[in-house]
């Protein structure tokens, strides 16, 4: 069935909007791929121009299609923001009665303390509004280490205590993490999904104000043909330098990029996996995700949910929103270069998945284009660096024709002042590059209010010019980095990483640094070589690139400290509004999260397997572990003697012995984990492995309170 057009505007009105885009579009990419044909070709073609024009096409209609999203946002924006958008469905100040909706925030080994001062902050924000009985919240943990594992089921318990949320904040542990983050939200939905009419997804470090929640409901009571709303999440809490440059850059170009892909995309939206809102009944009967041929990492599970339900959303005749304009939504981002990489390696192989869906049937055709453009924002990066490639190649085949002052044949284009043709094509497409980001200072610059909120017209300018310069930098690095995961991906491989540094202060350390970026580093020295063997003007064309490569160590490791971040602030650079006017609801989860990193640090030999020491040996903690399991019927023989074993083997040798599956399966059945307890207290000292007897000394300074002895 498909359902009426968007809110105010006619199906005419919307076909006119993409006609005027993508014509747009078209003709500035046809007018760059003119130019650069007659360049590589007035005087004959040869196979590496063929392939240098064919794929400079390609990356040309994607700068460009960023070009003109920002540009049409930039426009709107300076109207005062599009009249059409799903947000001026809802007058300021109406009253629509909320509906039962559940926040169900997945988390897989995530920084606990960091989880439930979040699940805390809007907790209390909803509170705050008056709307506390609408909404339920769901913490969905996948978590496989035993440590956050214990930690979280403390940590929920204590929470429910100090804010009296019991029937309101719920936590369930899946025993198996089937199908990653969409099966933890579809176990979810299969369970008590019927419950709650509508459903907001959160990540783990996702922040949502009680207003924004509130918001979303109402606009989804009002749009009852509206299937999913997504807001644009703003980025907040960085401490290093790379994340506060990110963060910056994020929020200051931002708001043009969102309202152009609001004005194209319309009703046909996107999701992008959290801080949106769905509604559930459709969401369950037709977003099931298809299982694809052949096995992952191309096939199997879709790694990246979110854009396949947003088109079987649409599919089944709901609307999908980008509700740009809606304020109070937050999110975090990796810290260091390195970790950014990881992120985008996940990324990557699900996107490419995608191949498998563009000519899936019944899709809309923004759809399809939604999926593609994903495909693109990792192929694009294999087709720069292949673009590269037969620019060298293409200087090597002209290198006796003095390259870059050739003309040969008589051009047909004309260049203003008489400039070479090639140089007036680069500018032009640095133009289309970095005008967008031009079009958001100049708009920043347009409000006294704006601009104080970055700290001021100087700051935020210098703010600026670092941010493209390290942007610019980084691009060459990550160009290898994205080629990279293609490639693997293609073949069937994964990446092997080097052990990450957890420890925001210290940031990336040499090692890891080196081991990371040393490929690049050498495409750098080689790839500078030769363009200088070739044609020092060609050398000096490319230093950009080359350099960027060069300093990928340095920079890598520069751009990771907590220090450098810290620094960077105390000037005054790369503020953003969410810290010169922090919402009470981010100031509240700071200080919140200060008091709960203050706490006692466990033994060294004890930190490895803690939580399965609390779950053991603390009564309280033993208590709440097995009343959270989920009681199954009882094993058969074979199984009650391999479990016993492994009861025994974990009391008189240690922890270390057991494997991580091991442990599981202990942790899993609760008359393990009771017979555990029970006997480890009834064992006499000498008995006990040292483990143990560190383990109970210890338990015996702490004090009786468990969150304070453990988790603050």
């Amino acid at each position: 069935m498909e359902i009426a057009s968007a809110p105010y505007a006619t199906r005419l009105q919307i076909r006119r909007r993409r006609f005027l885009f993508f014509t747009t579009v078209f003709v500035l990419t046809s007018l760059c791929s003119w130019y650069m044909a007659d360049i590589l070709w007035r005087n004959g073609r040869t196979l590496s121009g063929v392939f240098l024009w064919g794929v400079f096409v390609l990356l040309t209609a994607v700068v460009i299609f960023g070009f003109c999203q920002a540009a049409f946002g930039f426009f709107l924006l300076n109207r005062g923001g599009d009249r059409r958008r799903i947000a001026a469905t809802l007058a300021s100040g109406e009253a629509v009665p909320l509906a039962s909706t559940a926040v169900v925030i997945p988390v897989f080994n995530e920084d606990v303390s960091r989880v439930f001062e979040g699940v805390r902050t809007i907790f209390r924000s909803v509170e705050a509004e008056g709307q506390l009985a609408h909404f339920d919240f769901f913490i969905c943990s996948d978590s496989n280490n035993p440590n956050n594992w214990i930690q979280e089921e403390v940590a929920w318990l204590e929470l429910c205590k100090q804010l009296n949320a019991f029937g309101k904040i719920f936590y369930r542990k899946r025993r198996q993490p089937l199908n990653r983050k969409s099966g933890n939200v579809s176990d979810f939905l299969r369970r008590w999904g019927k419950r709650y009419r509508y459903m907001v997804v959160l990540d783990a470090d996702s922040i949502m104000t009680g207003s924004t929640l509130t918001t979303m409901v109402r606009l989804m009571e009002k749009n009852p043909r509206v299937g999913i709303i997504q807001t644009c999440p703003q980025l907040v809490n960085a401490t290093s330098l790379y994340g506060r440059i990110q963060q910056f850059g994020s929020r200051l170009y931002g708001a043009i990029f969102s309202a152009g892909l609001s004005y194209w995309q319309m009703s046909e939206g996107n999701y992008w996996g959290h801080n949106a809102i769905i509604r559930t009944q459709p969401f369950i009967e037709f977003c099931a995700l298809p299982a694809l041929p052949g096995k992952e990492p191309l096939g199997g599970h879709i790694l990246s949910h979110d854009y396949v339900e947003a088109a079987l959303m649409r599919r089944a005749g709901y609307h999908v929103w980008l509700a740009y304009d809606l304020p109070g939504s937050y999110e975090e981002g990796p810290p260091t270069l390195i970790d950014a990489a990881k992120r985008d390696r996940r990324w990557c192989q699900g996107n490419l998945q995608h191949s498998w869906l563009l000519q899936a049937k019944g899709l809309h055709f923004i759809n399809r284009l939604h999926l593609a453009l994903g495909i693109m924002a990792y192929a694009s990066s294999p087709l720069w660096l292949a673009f590269l490639g037969f620019s060298t190649l293409h200087v090597f085949q002209l290198q006796n024709r003095q390259w870059f002052s050739y003309y040969g044949k008589q051009s047909l284009l004309w260049t203003p002042w008489g400039v070479n043709e090639a140089v007036f094509l680069f500018a032009l497409v640095l133009f289309f590059l970095f005008l967008p980001k031009i079009m958001a200072l100049v708009w920043t610059l347009g409000s006294r209010e704006r601009t104080k909120s970055f700290g001021g017209p100087i700051l935020m300018l210098a703010s600026a010019f670092v941010e493209i310069v390290v942007s610019s930098l980084l691009a060459p690095v990550q160009m290898l980095f994205h080629s990279k995961f293609v490639i693997f991906t293609l073949f069937g491989q994964g990446v092997h990483w080097v052990t990450q540094n957890r420890s925001a202060s210290d940031g990336t350390d040499w090692r890891e640094a080196i081991l990371t970026h040393w490929p690049h580093t050498l495409a750098g020295v080689l790839w500078g070589a030769l363009a200088w063997y070739l044609s020092p003007a060609f050398f000096w064309w490319m230093s950009p690139v080359i350099l960027g490569l060069l300093l990928a160590v340095p920079l890598s490791i520069f751009l990771s400290t907590e220090q450098n971040g810290r620094i960077a602030r105390e000037w005054g650079l790369f503020l953003v509004p969410e810290e010169t006017q922090p919402p009470k609801e981010l100031a509240s989860l700071s200080k919140h999260l200060e008091a709960c990193y203050r706490h006692l640090q466990p033994h060294p030999e004890l930190a490895r397997d803690y939580g399965l020491l609390q779950a053991v040996l603390d009564p309280y903690v033993n208590s709440v572990h097995v009343s959270l399991l989920r009681q199954r019927r009882r094993p058969v023989e074979e199984t009650r003697e391999y479990i016993q074993k492994l009861r025994e083997k974990l009391l008189f040798q240690g922890p270390h012995v057991l494997s991580m599956r091991d442990k599981h399966v202990l942790m899993l059945d609760a008359e393990s984990m009771v017979w555990l307890y029970r006997n480890l207290w009834a064992t006499p000292d000498e008995k006990l492995p040292q483990w143990w007897r560190i383990a109970m000394r210890q338990y015996n300074t702490l004090t009786r309170d468990p969150v304070t002895a453990l988790y603050r």
